[in-house]
């Protein structure tokens, strides 16, 4: 039986029950969460309940992490002079909506055991404002856990379907893809076979997208070019090494390419061709990826030549809805 193609063979609904394994994550990770402030400290004691639903689901190529849990923990810490302070967190709702959407957020109902006095009050206010935050950061990576361990369980890679080739989103006409988002990402409709010849002269300009994210240049670089990392932001199947000649496939399909430079971690070059029907045959582009590090971040441009005239704005909005919002939405609080 011949191998189905990438998008083909992920475009179906399938999803993975994790219950289980999302709470021994909490249980096992909440706890290694610790903060302090002079001779202060607090942080996370036992995780005492987890209850909700967590999942992993595939459709139309993306990977949806689905998860809405309640959790409950004690918390314990040291006050300046001493006394030892312990209290209980109830958080109603951890959520993709919460987290990743950023739809609303957490509701942080704190409770003090220790008996009430100036150094309890202290490292309760220490844990509602800076054990709060490294709470947040650390459920920020609940969505990555769940698809850099579980996604490959649901994705049919390229080369397991024995061939690179995608097939395209249903239906016709599109222009592009919806790019509200990296999690609404839904491959174009890819170019059927055509028998008109290439044209010799295509006009051409450049389009470009800088943002700077709280994270180093290698980190970024290491996202942007690990195919078990890239879903986690793309939301949708990868084949990609930042090899020379690797010929990648991004977005369940939806951009492919091939490596041509790489200057580990300042600079990635590869061609870049956009499966859409708007899209001229036998025509590739240029992106050329650049992390500048700093002190504090990272300023990270896309710079994409080759770009068919009249299409500058749809490929600029590309740039910013497949890459840019993408490690956005992981969290890495990209400054646009």
């Amino acid at each position: 039986m011949s191998g189905m193609s990438t998008t083909t063979a992920n475009w179906h609904w399938k999803n993975k029950q994790l219950n289980q394994w999302g709470a021994a994550w909490f249980e096992r990770e909440l706890v290694t969460v610790e903060v302090s402030e002079g001779k202060a400290k607090v942080g996370v004691s036992k995780v005492t309940d987890v209850d909700g639903d967590v999942e992993l689901g595939r459709r139309k190529s993306k990977l949806i992490t689905i998860y809405d849990v309640r959790v409950k923990l004690d918390w314990e810490g040291t006050a300046d002079d001493g006394t030892e302070v312990k209290g209980s967190l109830l958080i109603p709702e951890v959520s993709h909506e919460i987290t990743v959407d950023q739809l609303s957020e957490y509701s942080f109902q704190w409770s003090l055991s220790t008996e009430s006095s100036s150094s309890a009050e202290a490292v309760l206010k220490l844990a509602q404002t800076k054990l709060r935050a490294a709470l947040e950061t650390k459920f920020a990576e609940f969505p990555i856990a769940i698809i850099d361990i579980h996604g490959k369980d649901l994705i049919v890679s390229a080369a397991n379907s024995g061939t690179a080739t995608p097939v395209g989103a249903e239906g016709s006409g599109a222009t592009g893809p919806n790019l509200g988002g990296a999690a609404a990402f839904n491959p174009p409709v890819a170019q059927a076979k055509s028998t008109k010849k290439a044209k010799e002269v295509l006009n051409t300009s450049t389009v470009s997208r800088e943002a700077r994210f709280m994270a180093s240049g290698d980190d970024l670089f290491e996202l942007l070019t690990d195919e078990r990392r890239i879903p986690t932001w793309s939301r949708a199947a990868a084949h990609y090494k930042a090899e020379l000649g690797f010929e990648f496939s991004l977005f369940g399909g939806g951009v492919t390419g091939k490596i041509l430079e790489v200057d580990r971690p300042k600079k990635i070059v590869s061609s870049w061709k956009l499966s859409s029907p708007t899209w001229p045959a036998n025509h590739w582009a240029t992106l050329t990826t650049t992390f500048d590090q700093g002190s504090d971040s990272t300023e990270v441009k896309f710079s994409l030549s080759g770009v068919p005239k009249g299409m500058e704005s749809e490929l600029e909005s590309n740039l910013e809805g497949y890459y840019v919002r993408g490690l956005k939405s992981i969290g890495l609080g990209a400054i646009l």
